[in-house]
């Protein structure tokens, strides 16, 4: 083998080392020994804390979790699958980089990749990575704790690099690097974003279609296709736990279809629609993607110059509070969104690149990119473009179980740097005249700084600033008509002050091209010229999202959740199970009640669907009526599941215990039970029925009731005995047979029921907890989780990972060894 060129590796070696550099100039709170606070990461804390102490205590995977929204499967809080022996590779792509750097770095080092290999000047290439890493939502969710999503996304060029390689002809290596990136962005667990990767993939294969029918290239482009989906078997198999696990749950979560038959305009066989559209893209909030702050941003404060601070002045407002009031976060966005962490932003020159690469590069990869990028911008509008939405919707597989739309714009984030690169790599070795792309070129800086242009100096010509949310914001904080139009003005002038930001970077972008274009400086100069102004571009747009406010100690990330006093009086009660329903928090996307107890409620987006809608149709109506009254006699759905304390706050504002007498407890035997048509049935007789007393039972489980009569005697009692998430004990103590209600949440795909040690079936009740016929004497009842899914996934996955593991050995062998005999 030829000694290794050390000219020629410089680029890659000098790009590995910036791109460190970068991300830890980006990260100095890691250099002084914090981390990352990030709001997801703590609602997680609080989620899990059942699931981490038992895998501590037991070494053991419980797999299920009480301690929240009364019980639900642990596979998407947090579950281990040690069977995928592919895992310690990303700890070799990210350096073993500490959090959150590490995803930075893997964003850094993919797109690299995959610009290589498109055989792009790596020098250019290190400015396509820039652009891609520092595109603001890629920030912004780790700054939130999305982290799965990060991870996913800094595998889609990879994998995307792998195709593109089996395209290429390069099967073996192609088909190698498929599999083993694909396997590994599976194992980032973010279905959503993988199922954008399959968007990208499926346009990409398109345009390789297209291209081998003009070609009449058949034969190559069927081998490609084949290869990538062994690769994507192989991938498939190695995660198969997680994957088999995770579309089981889902069909029975709020991504799978409901039972009921009401609503049926808003429904689908996946989310309802006004919920996985609730956050949708402006049309005219495109225009982030080129100016940032064109709606505002996010909330965020202001300083003592602005329109707020000096209408508070003329308002005779003392200096003292004006300082106070605009250094806390003002409602600067007024865009379509309910809220929103921060703008989608790719980047002035990368926008003005994008459009010279509409204009100068040819062939499908242009289109290929376009068309991504069009998708998803009008995806990412959602209920503002509800014919688009509802054909997905209604025909695409899969898109329905995904809520957030404007996620979806993580398509254009990697398509627009993409083309950007390709534009610059055309732009300088095109056949091109002079003359010719000095035209395009003009063209295109035009175009993108004439936008910018248009709203520096007239940005009240298009626009009026008024937020949807506007009058609740202004009602709410008790903000007079003077102080919300000094807002609006404040809005104004950060678009202002962004669009003229834009048109700056456009035209230096544009200088340096045409410079190295008549040869005033060489293209390599221009390369690092042009990666140096997207870096001053994007990086500090990124740092008002994560900066140093977003880093703590490591002594106060340790506890994220204090008891407060209802906690403690709660915690008293030594009881292994129970619920408690915290209205002093918001109820339903708040995980920190978990922390300490089994909860009513929690954070989470994918609830089983039963309990969703017993949330909303009997849950929410219990805590109406326990509002009124401070009565508990007619919460029968609070009662039925166990709620033995309810948190409310007090006067003060401060968190109280109040015990509920009328808690039913963890079982009981029924006098009865009432067979009901449907699933609408049962959540209607929820509002009227006596659960001590009788058990509401769907039809579909009538022949396990057939030919039976309860027979309850006053002395018939049952007891827990003992509690872990994944294996429940109890004893009774029955005259008669007689029909048992578990306040436990039923799930048919894993517990399993056992009388005495024998398998005993058991039935759903109450709309989402669970039922058995029990036989007269004294025996023990147990619930095991026991899930196939687990089981059987851990072993197909472990035999797959070694298998891709020795493929990979293997033809990386042969290949080496081909290298070494061709010298090259």
């Amino acid at each position: 083998m030829k000694n290794i060129s050390f000219k020629k590796a410089a680029p890659y070696l000098v790009a590995i080392l910036l791109f460190i550099v970068i991300t830890f100039a980006f990260f100095t709170p890691l250099l002084e020994g914090k981390r990352i606070f990030q709001s997801d990461i703590a609602q997680f804390l609080g989620m899990s804390k059942e699931i981490v102490d038992f895998r501590a205590n037991t070494g053991k995977e419980p797999l299920w979790t009480n301690s929240m929204f009364g019980g639900m499967p642990a596979y998407q809080i947090s579950a281990n699958y040690n069977s995928n022996l592919i895992g310690f590779l990303d700890n070799i792509f990210t350096l073993g980089l500490p959090h959150p750097a590490n995803l930075v770095f893997l964003y850094f080092l993919g797109f690299f990749f995959l610009l290589v290999v498109m055989k792009v000047d790596p020098w250019l290439s290190i400015a396509g990575a820039i652009a891609f890493a520092f595109s603001s939502f890629f920030i912004i969710i780790i700054d939130v704790g999305h982290n799965s999503q990060a991870h996913a996304i800094g595998y889609i060029a990879p994998v995307l690099a792998g195709f593109i390689l089996t395209f290429r002809k390069k099967y073996v290596l192609g088909g190698l690097l498929s599999a083993v990136f694909l396997s590994l962005e599976l194992k980032a667990n973010h279905p959503q974003i993988t199922y954008y990767l399959v968007i990208i993939a499926v346009l990409l294969g398109i345009s390789e279609l297209i291209q081998a029918i003009r070609l009449k290239a058949f034969k190559p482009y069927f081998i490609s296709i084949g290869i990538i989906v062994i690769a994507g078997g192989f991938a498939l198999a190695t995660n198969i736990t997680s994957l088999w696990a995770t579309y089981e749950y889902g069909n029975y979560t709020i991504r799978g279809k409901t039972e009921l038959t009401t609503n049926k305009g808003n429904r689908t066989s996946g989310l309802d629609k006004d919920y996985a559209t609730q956050w949708s893209y402006g049309v005219g909030e495109t225009m982030t993607l080129l100016i940032p702050n064109f709606y505002g941003g996010t909330d965020q404060k202001l300083d003592l110059s602005s329109n707020t601070a000096k209408a508070l002045r003329a308002n005779n407002v003392p200096e003292e509070n004006i300082s106070q009031f605009v250094n806390q976060r003002l409602p600067m966005y007024w865009g379509a969104q309910p809220f929103t962490s921060g703008p989608v932003y790719v980047g002035a020159i990368i926008f003005f690149l994008f459009v010279l690469g509409l204009l100068i590069v040819k062939g499908p990869l242009k289109w290929w990119l376009l068309a991504a990028t069009i998708l998803s911008i009008c995806l990412a509008w959602g209920h503002n473009f509800m014919s688009l939405t509802n054909f997905f919707f209604s025909y695409v597989p899969g898109y329905n179980k995904f809520r957030s739309v404007t996620m979806i714009l993580v398509i254009a984030e990697f398509a627009m740097p993409l083309l950007g690169m390709l534009a610059i790599k055309e732009f300088f070795d095109s056949k091109m005249s002079p003359k010719q792309l000095r035209k395009q070129l003009f063209i295109a800086v035009g175009i993108t700084a004439g936008v910018a242009l248009i709203f520096a100096l007239i940005p009240g010509m298009f626009l009026d600033y008024i937020g949807s949310s506007d009058a609740a914001t202004a009602k709410q904080g008790g903000f007079p008509d003077w102080l919300m139009t000094a807002l609006r003005d404040d809005r104004q002038g950060l678009l202002q002050m962004d669009a003229w930001r834009t048109i700056i970077f456009i035209i230096l972008a544009g200088v340096v091209m045409y410079a190295a274009l008549y040869n005033k400086i060489r293209k390599e100069y221009a390369y690092l010229v042009i990666a140096l102004l997207i870096l001053v571009d994007m990086f500090p747009i990124a740092k008002r999202y994560l900066n140093s406010e977003s880093f703590k100690t490591r002594s106060e990330l340790a506890t994220p959740y204090q008891p407060t006093p209802a906690d403690e009086q709660i915690l008293q009660d030594t009881k292994p199970d129970y619920r408690v329903l915290n209205l002093a928090v918001n109820t339903f996307n708040d995980a920190s009640t978990s922390y300490f107890h089994k909860s009513l409620g929690g954070y989470h987006g994918a609830k089983l669907r039963r309990y969703q809608e017993l949330i909303d149709e009997g849950i929410q109506k219990d805590i109406e009526t326990f509002a009124h009254s401070m009565s508990t006699d007619s919460t029968n759905v609070l009662n039925m599941l166990n709620t033995k304390y309810i948190i409310i706050p007090d006067n003060k504002h401060q968190p109280v215990a109040f015990p509920n007498q009328k808690a039913l407890g963890n079982a009981w035997f029924v006098k009865d039970f009432t067979l009901v048509e449907n699933a609408d049935a049962e959540l209607n007789s929820i509002h009227k029925f006596r659960p001590k007393e009788t058990a509401i039972i769907n039809k579909k489980f009538a022949e396990e009731l057939k030919g039976f009569t309860p027979g309850r005697d006053k002395s018939d009692t049952i007891w827990l005995e003992h509690y872990a998430p994944n294996d429940i004990t109890y004893s009774y103590r029955s005259k008669n047979n007689g029909l048992a209600v578990f306040s436990e949440i039923y799930y048919p795909k894993g517990w399993n029921a056992y009388v005495d040690g024998k398998v005993t079936p058991h039935f759903q009740t109450d709309y989402v907890l669970r039922a058995m016929i029990l036989t007269a004497g004294e025996h023990k009842v147990e619930f095991k989780f026991e899930p196939k899914v687990y089981r059987v996934g851990e072993k197909i996955s472990l035999v797959s990972s070694i298998i891709l593991i020795l493929v990979v050995i293997g033809l990386a062998t042969v290949e080496i060894r081909k290298s070494a005999k061709s010298g090259s």
